[in-house]
């Protein structure tokens, strides 16, 4: 596979305001710029179309809020992660009684987790991708999901659990990208800006 080079000359834009995402990009040792935007999401439908279409309105607002001055070199990243058991979205909990609702059914279950990366270019083409990563949760008692649910992770969080944190004691076994789970699918990344991104 051919080496991935940024192109010093272009800007990259995260359209997110997610810290786990931020992290992601700092370890590759990519330079951006944080530029979260605020869209009405979808929140139902097919899983897979619901989180291609969120990412690609977060990528059409983020190149839409460029200063005209930036849009001939910025390259804006937009991300949306979509947690499905089935046809049912699980987005991010209203409160903790959502997501206690959410942990118990997604217990003993295996779920996917859809990751829609949609970056609009420089002349105004925006590319897609949507990743897809198989996770299991082990079987969970009520106790063991009001324990949880009263860490407060699932705050934010598409369907109410941070594998990254404490809600990696939640989970089975996982089948792809363990990174697509926390919020940036890099392989995804990879495959989607050949070219742009340097080599990690």
């Amino acid at each position: 596979m051919a080496p991935f080079v940024w192109q010093d000359s272009l800007l990259l834009v995260l359209a997110s305001a997610s810290p786990q995402r931020r992290a992601i990009l700092g370890q590759l040792g990519i330079a951006f710029d944080v530029r979260p935007t605020h869209i009405e999401e979808l929140e139902e439908g097919d899983p897979g179309l619901v989180a291609a279409e969120n990412a690609r309105r977060k990528a059409a607002a983020g190149r839409e809020a460029l200063d005209p001055a930036e849009r001939d070199s910025a390259v804006v990243l937009a991300c949306d992660t979509v947690v499905a058991l089935g046809e049912r979205v699980f987005g991010k909990p209203a409160d903790a009684a959502q997501a206690r609702a959410f942990i118990a059914n997604l217990a003993g279950a295996t779920h996917e987790v859809l990751g829609a990366l949609a970056v609009a270019l420089p002349d105004g083409r925006i590319l897609e991708r949507t990743d897809r990563t198989r996770v299991t949760f082990a079987p969970l008692d009520s106790a063991q999901v009001a324990e949880y649910v009263a860490t407060g992770e699932w705050e934010g969080r598409a369907g109410g659990y941070a594998i990254q944190q404490r809600g990696g004691a939640l989970i089975e076994g996982i089948e792809g990208d363990y990174l697509n789970v926390v919020g940036l699918p890099v392989p995804a990344l990879r495959a989607l800006v050949q070219g742009l991104v340097r080599p990690f």
